[in-house]
């Protein structure tokens, strides 16, 4: 399948590892210039070499999401590098797994950056880009709990809606200038984070952590957890050519695992 994605210049946020690693690895694949953060130099630069196996033209930088000029600088760099932007993936990892009383009010605001405002920086400093382009594709990565609250984790499930609220409105604002705006939805999949989850719960339970995993398989139509790289396909296909009339949508890729309509 074509994608057009070819040579384009592509963001992906909180990429040495997990989902973000895996949507690396997608487009350079394609044949796009990848441009790789995250907050661990050492892993980041690891991952970068990795993805430059493709034989793709890999820029990576350290830096922490909720730093807004951080992100400034750094999406100033890769349009200079790539001669603009034309893809952008947020990622950031998730906030503790915390029952609502035992949340501090910092714990709250530390969530509110992390997953929220670390978004409004990306798209804020890479749509002007897109808008000279008149083409452009922001993507964001939450999780299932946008549709179904997930036990423990009262935090993502109150916080992650509100990127579905954002993507809608920038989905709406800058259809006319030939940009799109989606989200992705991932369910459990087996990740770095999926495996702290899954301590927490066994620890809480009395069980094995495999046993818990073997629980959340039990109850997804297709019985298995999700890989990294079936997010990240989804991921290029809402960047690519192929998915050019969709636009403030929320993709689940979970499995089967949300019920509702």
């Amino acid at each position: 399948m074509e994608t057009g994605l070819k040579n384009k210049s592509v963001i992906v946020a909180a990429s040495s590892q997990g989902m973000g690693l895996a949507t690396a690895h997608a487009f350079a694949a394609e044949g796009a210039r990848v441009a790789m953060c995250a907050r661990n130099a050492k892993t980041l630069t690891a991952a970068a070499e990795d993805v430059r196996k493709h034989g793709a033209e890999v820029f990576e930088r350290a830096l922490d999401v909720t730093d807004p000029a951080a992100v400034t600088a750094f999406v100033k760099a890769v349009a200079e590098k790539f001669g603009g932007v034309d893809v952008c993936v947020t990622n950031a990892g998730g906030p503790p797994a915390k029952n609502f009383l035992s949340i501090t009010l910092e714990e709250w605001r530390k969530a509110e950056e992390l997953n929220f405002l670390s978004v409004v920086h990306f798209a804020r400093e890479v749509i002007p880009h897109m808008q000279k382009k008149r083409w452009g594709r922001l993507i964001t990565i939450t999780s299932t709990s946008v549709r179904q609250p997930i036990p423990d984790l009262v935090l993502s499930n109150s916080v992650r809606p509100s990127v579905v609220g954002l993507v809608k409105s920038l989905a709406v604002e800058f259809g006319k200038d030939g940009i799109l705006v989606n989200n992705v939805a991932p369910g459990y999949t087996a990740t770095e984070r999926l495996s702290e989850l899954s301590a927490t719960r066994a620890v809480a339970a009395g069980v094995s952590e495999q046993e818990i995993r073997e629980r959340w398989a039990a109850d997804i139509p297709l019985r298995r957890l999700g890989k990294p790289e079936e997010i990240a396909d989804a991921i290029v296909w809402l960047a690519s050519e192929r998915a050019s009339y969709i636009t403030g949508q929320t993709i689940m890729v979970d499995g089967g695992n949300y019920r509702g309509m």
